[in-house]
């Protein structure tokens, strides 16, 4: 006789054990890494006489600078910053910039020997033996650094002050965890080219739906992808007000150029090469142009594009044209460029030179309450200029007395 087969839907004996066999001995594997995401940055003291007598617990900061997801920033205490020390010893802490909650992480202050002899004063947790962990900062402004960090009279006369500056080098790790299982798969995912299509759109010219007229030259473009990029051109081109013919708009106070650079940046979302594209090379011809572009940015709202030619203004400032583009820069509330454009005419260097142009004149027809700023900025770098020349027991111009101490804030 021949075997009986097993009951439907049950396996046999052996096919039980050894499927039981196979389950007991799978194993998944996972690895927990822990790790530190390095960054730092330098911090330039200038003017360090100046800074004492500014009062205990006052600091001098840092821009915040970004390491492992986080701000961070630079605190230099002139006075200390504590009271019991009575203005003995000046003080530096790095803190949390950003918003975090136990933000674990590693430090390292440096203040820098300028001498050449890199007998640098280094307080570090990097490259040692952590009895309890890495530092851990529990909120915004939560502090690492010292109070006593070094005895000032020591400071003055040590190869760390030079030219009455101080440079000071801050190192963070921070702290990061996760966990890695094994990957069952390896496919190369390709960078976006959208920009380039988008960019490529424009270049054919296929599917427009929108001209404009810019000082007898026509561009082509696509509504929808200018209101998408500008708030302008969305209620231009769709809002309740729209123009009448959206086939054709005429635009007014613009040079071609200009306009061809403004589409270049909303489709490809990049400054097209300006001397390229006047023709002209030159970086006066990059700085005209540069002028124009963050007028046409201003006025179709595009505020990455505005930065962009704020950024390169601010680069490229110059005798010929730092006068007018100061006036853009009040016209067109770019602070920083407004100020970085006092400094550079407050200069004595620079300051009758700049008079002598053009632009200047231009300056204080269209914005003559400038002017005022600017005497105050050179007002404060011939006093400036003044402080620094005095040595001695002579008297201070900054508010000092005979003997350096401040009795008066100044700006």
């Amino acid at each position: 006789m021949g075997r009986t087969p097993p009951e439907a839907g049950k396996p046999s004996s052996a096919s039980s054990s050894s499927e039981s066999a196979s389950a007991s001995n799978s194993t998944t594997t996972s690895t927990s890494i822990t790790e530190t995401v390095n960054g730092s940055h330098q911090f330039k003291i200038t003017g360090y006489s100046l800074s004492k007598g500014m009062g205990i617990g006052k600091n001098i900061a840092s821009d915040t600078f970004n390491v492992g997801g986080y701000s961070w920033a630079i605190y230099f205490y002139p006075d200390g910053k504590s009271v019991e020390d009575n203005a003995a010893y000046v003080s530096l802490f790095i803190s949390l910039a950003s918003e975090g909650t136990d933000v674990r992480a590693l430090f390292e202050l440096t203040l820098l020997d300028q001498s050449g002899k890199e007998r640098h004063k280094i307080h570090s947790h990097f490259g040692r033996t952590l009895e309890s962990g890495p530092y851990t900062l529990k909120y915004r402004g939560s502090m690492w650094g010292y109070k006593r960090f070094f005895k000032r009279t020591l400071l003055e006369t040590s190869d760390y002050l030079k030219d009455d500056c101080l440079q000071v080098h801050c190192s963070v790790g921070v702290v990061r965890s996760h966990t890695e299982g094994p990957k069952n798969y390896s496919i190369a995912v390709p960078p976006s080219n959208m920009v380039q299509q988008f960019g490529e759109l424009l270049k054919s010219g296929k599917g427009t739906d929108v001209n404009f007229e810019v000082n007898g030259e026509i561009f082509a473009a696509h509504k929808l992808v200018l209101a998408a990029r500008s708030p302008v051109f969305r209620a231009q081109l769709f809002g309740p007000m729209k123009d009448q013919n959206t086939r054709l708009i005429k635009v007014e106070d613009m040079e071609a150029p200009v306009f061809k650079a403004l589409l270049h940046f909303i489709y490809w979302d990049s400054l097209p090469h300006l001397e390229e594209l006047t023709g002209l090379n030159s970086k006066w011809a990059s700085t005209l142009m540069s002028q124009h572009l963050l007028v046409a940015a201003d006025r179709y709202a595009l505020d990455r594009l505005r930065l962009l030619c704020e950024s390169n203004l601010c680069e490229d400032v110059a005798i010929n044209t730092v006068a007018t583009t100061l006036a853009l820069a009040e016209q067109h509330h770019c602070f920083h460029l407004k100020s970085v454009c006092l400094n550079f005419i407050a200069m004595p260097e620079n300051l009758r030179a700049v008079m002598q142009t053009d632009g200047f004149e231009y300056l204080k027809e269209s914005c003559p309450s400038v002017l005022t700023e600017l005497l105050e900025y050179v007002a404060r770098v011939s006093e400036h200029s003044i402080i620094v020349c005095r040595h001695g027991n002579e008297a201070m111009l900054d508010g000092s007395d005979a003997n350096g101490r401040r009795v008066k804030q100044r700006l």
